[in-house]
């Protein structure tokens, strides 16, 4: 009797396909493509333009063994289901796979899986579906879209600028976000403002507290010079000061929704200083599963790329059984939370959540890696915060009265914790609450000054993005989709458009010189709404409502134009990049040093070469002054990569340390603030040991480290550590000098982290 042949399932990864075997059992085979099988030829264009845009697919090269072994497995098998992911892309794999299996279009049994579960793979492959085609061509568009883009573009960008260059439909206009934002800093003119506060007690009872400049009863008023402010210093100090209103009000903070891609990679970003990059390859890893112990492996989260805030009766109804059994029923409103969707989302998929709210982060610390368990730690807490009640605060605000000016002071106490037990959101900057405990006031009472404090300041221009920002803003303007975002930031990184100083981005010369081009010759490609309608056109063709041979002909036309244009306009023209000017002085020559690029990244260099090769390590300025010389203080990376700032004459004058440097200055002395390092707010402080705002190094929040003697460098500890720990050169076998090495780097790194 003939052995019945099985089911073959395609997925795209081989720890996809492991999850899923697990749940259907031997009549299924399951196996991995290992991602796309076909695409267009990488060294032509390969899409026919003057015929309807027709693309020219090829298989890809190198992966002939697997297009092989699918072939052989798809003619001995019963049913072929196509299981790649739940999106354009995964829909478009799909197609690819068809094709190339010869499969009509009755035998390409299409399925997904928002979540890889148990119920969820078998209810899905107990009702497929056919290849949707409108997804496809909404792949297909979009593919052929950046294609022509890429290749029509970038040898222009080779011919006119330098070879190697890159230039892309969404790539471009991220690169000109940061080039804008940049030029908006360097345009930005301060304006001057003042603070001005009073400290007062109480007179008849025990109480102090602060108070700020208001304005009064008409309004609020903005100090805007010296004179102003002694004006009313010198009416208040004749007066006497009372309570004037008193407000309590009961303020509610509701949840925020659970995540989407884009919200993901930022929360990511702010509390877990992970890139895009690797916020999604932790995730992808989540949603195709992780060997749990005592569960095998189990598919941990839904589907991560979506921009769908919408959550099944399922989930919504696990997640109010969890938090009315773990926290009690004042936790939970009674009806779910639901969240609305903007309208340009696809609301295909679910927003990314646990595929079981009851497997806690706790219960599975010891089945995940760190940065799996810190990942699925926050998004189960975002989750079920979504899912809780408002946040109740006790709001109090005072306003203190003297001479018609008001002055005043808020204090916010938490009354009930709803959500906040479980989760709170981050922010992007590091604002301190202005917020300090206020004693109990009647209206009316009287009160006495007791300090005036005046500060100049200067308003800031607005910060640079951040990876999570520029992800904010772009998913804002309708830049990208929920796809696009990490390997746009990553291709604009890669490429030197952009670096990364610290957690903020900004544009290199290359960048400024290549946005610029795009500005004069292709302002469609680089425009923030046109990218943005090209967008809605594929979401269009997505839906059914369009054709993609239109939408790509409506765009190449005016493109086509535009290349021939700048070709003619930069004929026998090349745009030279300006040297990068640093800060930095040649040590043997006295030249201003320029930034360049090397093989191992960016550095400086003295512009004089080859009569002068000096080159050194690029630093970055920090705000402020060194505490003992008044020079810059620079950041600086050790040899083993520990970040710490030192000043510019380190070798004359000593100073380093591992603390960070602010652009505020202390109240007392005037020196530098420094602030405890690490992401999130900390509270500067006073380095300076004279002065009365002075904090003590033990005090700083810092865990106990062993003593390092006094005026040692950060590279210097580890010079001298590594000296200790040098091969003996009587050493030849290769496993010996291995364990030495491993030895050394070992103690180096020891030493870098005191």
């Amino acid at each position: 009797m003939a052995k019945a042949k099985t089911n073959l399932v395609i997925v795209e990864s081989p720890a996809k396909a492991k999850t899923i075997g697990k749940y259907l059992g031997s009549d299924y085979k399951v196996t991995a493509s290992m991602g796309h099988l076909r695409d267009l030829p990488k060294s032509t264009l390969g899409v026919d333009l003057e015929n309807g845009f027709i693309p020219v697919y090829q298989p890809v090269k190198g992966r002939e063994d697997t297009i092989s072994e699918l072939k052989s497995a798809a003619k001995n098998s019963a049913k072929i289901y196509l299981a790649t992911d739940p999106d354009r892309e995964g829909e478009a794999i799909s197609w690819h796979l068809k094709e190339l299996l010869g499969l009509k279009d009755e035998e390409a049994l299409r399925v997904t899986f928002n979540e890889i579960t148990k119920n969820v793979v078998r209810d899905s492959i107990e009702r497929p579906r056919a290849i949707d085609q409108d997804l496809v061509d909404a792949q297909q568009a979009r593919r052929i879209l950046d294609r022509i883009v890429g290749y029509k573009l970038s040898p222009l960008l080779w011919r006119k600028v330098k070879r190697g260059l890159s230039a892309g439909r969404v790539q471009s206009v991220a690169t000109r976000m940061v080039v804008d934002r940049e030029d908006d800093i360097k345009s930005f003119v301060p304006e001057e403002y003042w603070l001005l506060d009073v400290e007062v007690s109480r007179t008849l009872k025990q109480g102090r507290f602060k108070a700020s400049f208001y304005g009064r009863d008409n309004g609020k008023i903005e100090l805007g010079s010296e004179g102003e402010v002694n004006a009313i210093i010198k009416a208040v100090e004749k007066s006497p000061f009372s309570v004037g209103n008193v407000k309590r009000t009961d303020r509610k903070k509701s949840p925020s929704p659970p995540f989407i891609t884009s919200t993901l990679q930022q929360e990511a970003s702010r509390k877990l200083g992970m890139t895009p990059r690797r916020t999604m390859s932790i995730a992808q890893q989540l949603y195709e599963g992780i060997d749990v112990e005592g569960e095998g492996t189990v598919g941990l989260i839904t589907y991560m790329r979506t921009d769908s805030l919408r959550i099944s009766e399922e989930a919504l109804g696990d997640a109010k059984k969890l938090i009315t059994s773990q926290y009690g029923e004042a936790f939970h409103p009674g009806v779910p939370n639901r969240y609305k969707t903007k309208n340009s989302a696809q609301d295909a998929h679910e927003a990314i959540r646990p595929s079981s709210v009851f497997m806690t982060p706790e219960q599975l610390k010891g089945s995940l890696t760190t940065d799996q368990y810190k990942l699925y730690r926050l998004i189960w807490s975002r989750f079920v915060a979504s899912q809780m009640t408002s946040a109740v605060y006790d709001s109090v605000t005072v306003d203190v009265v003297s001479a018609g000016y008001i002055f005043r002071a808020t204090n916010s106490v938490i009354k009930f914790a709803g959500f906040t037990a479980v989760y709170e959101e981050s922010r992007d900057d590091d604002k301190e609450e202005n917020d300090s405990p206020l004693p109990e006031l009647e209206a009316g009472e009287p009160l006495k000054l007791e300090d005036i404090k005046r500060e100049q300041k200067y308003t800031q221009p607005v910060s640079r993005y951040t990876e999570a920002t520029l992800i904010k803003a772009m998913e804002e303007t309708g830049v990208g989709r929920p796809s696009t975002y990490a390997p746009t930031i990553s291709t604009i990184l890669d490429r030197e458009y952009v670096v990364k100083e610290g957690r903020f981005l900004r544009p290199t010369a290359l960048g400024e010189v290549v946005t610029g081009l795009m500005k004069d010759r292709f302002s469609d490609i680089v425009d923030l709404k046109f990218t943005a309608r090209m967008e809605e056109a594929l979401d269009s063709v997505e839906k059914g409502s369009r054709d993609w041979q239109s939408v790509l002909a409506d765009f190449y036309g005016d493109f086509a134009t535009s290349i021939e244009n700048a070709e003619t306009a930069l004929e026998g023209e090349r745009i030279k990049i300006p040297d990068e000017v640093s800060d930095e002085v040649c040590d043997r020559c006295g030249r201003q040093m320029v930034v360049k690029t090397g093989r191992f990244g960016r550095f400086l260099a003295c512009p004089g070469y080859p009569e002068c090769s000096f080159t050194k390590p690029l630093v970055i300025e920090m705000p402020g002054r060194c505490p003992k010389c008044q020079s810059r203080i620079l950041k600086r990376t050790s040899k083993n990569g520990y970040t710490y700032y030192a000043c510019e004459k380190l070798k004359e004058c000593g100073f380093m340390t591992w603390d960070v440097p602010v652009k505020d200055s202390c109240t007392e002395c005037g020196q530098t603030l420094f602030k405890k390092s690490g992401r999130g707010f900390k509270k500067p402080f006073c380095a300076n040991p004279a002065c009365p705002n002075f904090l003590p190094e033990d005090k700083r929040g810092y865990p106990k480290k062993p003593e390092t003697q006094a005026g040692e460098k950060a590279d210097d500890q580890v010079k001298k550590q590594s000296e200790k720990t040098k091969k003996p050169a009587a050493v030849k076998s290769a496993p010996k000098k291995t364990a030495i090495k491993k030895e050394a780097v070992k103690k180096t790194a020891s030493a870098g982290k005191k």
